[in-house]
């Protein structure tokens, strides 16, 4: 009660009442917009330029896609623990976005290596990891608890409509200027630019009490307790079942028959998806539930990864594979932050949401790389096939997991 009463007040301090979406959320959320567009820029050619102009197997693609999802984990426990140490969330994600922003320019040097893509992908998902947990704590501490799904409904919503816009800035320019990676690489670092000058500009970091304890040590003793131990650990679970995007969107230009040059325009099947679904999903969330939704949002998942699984060709099958896959984003993302918040203290909501994200983080790692050891020895659409039904096993383990907590 007392973290609720809380959130009422900060939200009333900034001038809101009940029902609208805090100017602190829609701030942070044109941040995303401009930063996933910068970084979504990249990310829509790196699978085509690693499979197609490196030659890269399953195997490689898997280890990069795991070092892709894995690097952020440990970093989001440190900007956790910096912003509430600190007491100075605003200041850490200012850092993070920073970091990510100027990888941008580390490409273009990089050029055919693998070993220099690694990097700077390692690096710029690191500036992901620190700015994380500091910014949904903000959304946290500025939204009544009621209405957190909401909240990060809107927010992701932004956020996807920049990863919605990315790749066809992307594509523009290779269409204007074939092979000019470089011109890309540029407008994604003056993207990534602007979206930390309108963070330290416009985002006010809402008013909290400051950390009693050492924020780390208090942190992971939170996440310890029963409930907050149960939802990690539930969604470390469902998180080593899931497959890396880079996977499904090749596997599924592959098993659908559709042309290479489609390959770096399927994500945005998923990002107008998400950004569409996002607010009511949340807002349903709210109401239905926030972890049954986001239980329901990986049985969705699994309905993707049987389409794939089946094999059938067709722009048919591509769309509802996509439109799942953005439904489980829209169900999942925001959603998860949004029942882990109100468990943990508001002094040590960066650090307690960086545990949850941490946990799914590296699980997600440990899956992607399995993935790609299971499909460089196999073919790809029976690992689907798999995976799909482990999924819904670990859906209801899950449930049950929560259920005796609950």
């Amino acid at each position: 009660m007392r973290a609720a009463d809380s959130a009422r007040a900060g939200a009333v301090k900034h001038g809101l009442r009940r029902g609208r979406v805090p100017v602190t959320v829609v701030a942070l959320g044109i941040v995303s917009f401009v930063t996933d567009a910068s970084a979504e820029m990249i990310t829509a050619v790196l699978p085509m330029y690693l499979i197609y102009g490196l030659g890269l197997g399953y195997l490689q693609l898997g280890a990069l896609d795991s070092l892709y999802t894995g690097a952020t984990a440990l970093l989001r426990l440190a900007g956790g623990y910096a912003a509430d140490r600190l007491n100075r969330p605003k200041a850490v994600a200012v850092a993070g976005y920073g970091v990510s922003a100027l990888t941008r320019l580390g490409f273009p040097l990089a050029g055919g290596s693998l070993a220099g893509i690694s990097t700077c992908v390692a690096i710029d998902r690191a500036g992901k990891g620190v700015r994380t947990a500091p910014r949904d704590a903000m959304i946290t501490l500025a939204t009544p608890t009621a209405e957190l799904g909401r909240a990060f409904g809107v927010h992701r919503a932004l956020d996807t409509a920049g990863a919605l816009l990315g790749p066809l800035i992307a594509f523009g320019l290779l269409a204007l200027l074939p092979g000019g990676y470089d011109a890309v690489f540029m407008v994604s670092f003056c993207l990534g630019a602007i979206g930390v000058l309108v963070l330290i500009f416009f985002v006010r970091q809402p008013g909290r009490a400051a950390a009693r304890l050492p924020a780390l040590r208090a942190g992971l003793r939170v996440a310890l307790q029963p409930r907050v131990r149960s939802l990690v650990l539930a969604a470390g679970l469902l998180g080593l079942l899931t497959v890396g995007d880079m996977f499904l969107y090749v596997a599924l230009q592959r098993q659908a028959g559709l042309p290479t040059s489609m390959l770096p325009l399927l994500p945005l099947g998923t990002a107008g998806t998400f950004m569409l679904a996002a607010i009511p999903l949340g807002r349903f969330a709210d109401r239905f539930g926030r972890w049954r939704m986001f239980l329901a949002a990986h049985v969705l998942l699994a309905g993707a990864y049987l389409l794939v699984a089946g094999g059938i060709k067709g722009w048919v099958v591509a769309g509802a594979v996509l439109l799942l896959h953005g439904l489980f984003y829209a169900a999942s993302d925001g959603v998860l932050m949004a029942s882990a918040g109100p468990l943990v203290p508001e002094e040590l909501r960066a650090t307690g949401l960086a545990v949850v994200q941490t946990a799914q983080a590296l699980a997600r790692a440990v899956g992607a790389l399995g993935f790609g050891i299971a499909t460089a020895a196999a073919a790809a659409r029976p690992v689907f096939g798999v995976f799909a039904v482990l999924l819904v096993a670990g859906v209801f383990l899950a449930a049950r997991m929560r259920g005796r907590r609950s």
